[in-house]
């Protein structure tokens, strides 16, 4: 089966693990993937991750975290630019998700960075996705 939003797919694969409570998941590795999950290992919002080679496209394995009642770090993770309908905002127009609890992932022309990084550096991109 062939995949044709491969962001969307691993966002999905993410969320659902959460929900039936999983310690990990496998989603296919890219760049933007990697950079993405580096953001939300930094934010707290995973445990941990890891690349795992499989003589093809590769696998970045997910170690998912709980708090001490086992209630997931992420609730959300929703996909905004897709590939009918790209999303692009400049450098006043950053989203504030949930008011600060949550965040928003975006691409620039400086890579993957989070809303607070967009800010502090002053440049727009295309808005990725939000989570909280």
């Amino acid at each position: 089966m062939s995949v044709t939003d491969p962001l969307a797919d691993a966002f999905v694969k993410i969320k659902n693990a959460y929900a039936v409570k999983k310690d990990n998941v496998d989603i296919k590795s890219s760049k933007i993937l990697l950079n993405i999950v580096n953001i939300l290992k930094r934010e707290k919002f995973i445990q941990d991750y890891k690349s795992i080679e499989d003589n093809k496209q590769g696998l970045i394995r997910v170690y998912l975290k709980y708090s001490d009642r086992r209630k997931p770090a992420l609730e959300k993770i929703k996909r905004i630019s897709k590939s009918g309908c790209r999303v692009y905002v400049d450098k006043d127009n950053i989203p504030n998700v949930m008011q600060g609890i949550g965040m928003a992932i975006l691409t620039t022309s400086k890579g993957v960075l989070s809303d607070v990084e967009a800010r502090e550096r002053n440049i727009g991109g295309e808005v990725i996705c939000h989570i909280y």
